[in-house]
């Protein structure tokens, strides 16, 4: 997904109004868990934006899952 600076002026919004559901441009809702889960989402889509103005590929995340049983 490509975010946009409007992506990540509602997430801002959103953390510092202290809430936790994120209403996007595009017109979807994020709810996150906690604030920190929402503060990594916006330093991750801050990396994404300063590395598509630097010109270069956005960096890659990956999170590993675990299942029992």
């Amino acid at each position: 997904m490509a975010w946009t600076q409007a992506d990540l002026d509602a997430l801002k919004e959103a953390y510092a109004t202290g809430t936790l559901l994120v209403r996007l441009p595009d017109g979807r809702e994020v709810r996150y868990p906690t604030g920190d889960d929402l503060l990594r989402r916006i330093r991750t889509v801050e990396a994404n934006l300063a590395a598509a103005s630097a010109g270069q590929s956005a960096p890659v995340g990956r999170f590993a899952t675990f299942r029992r049983g």
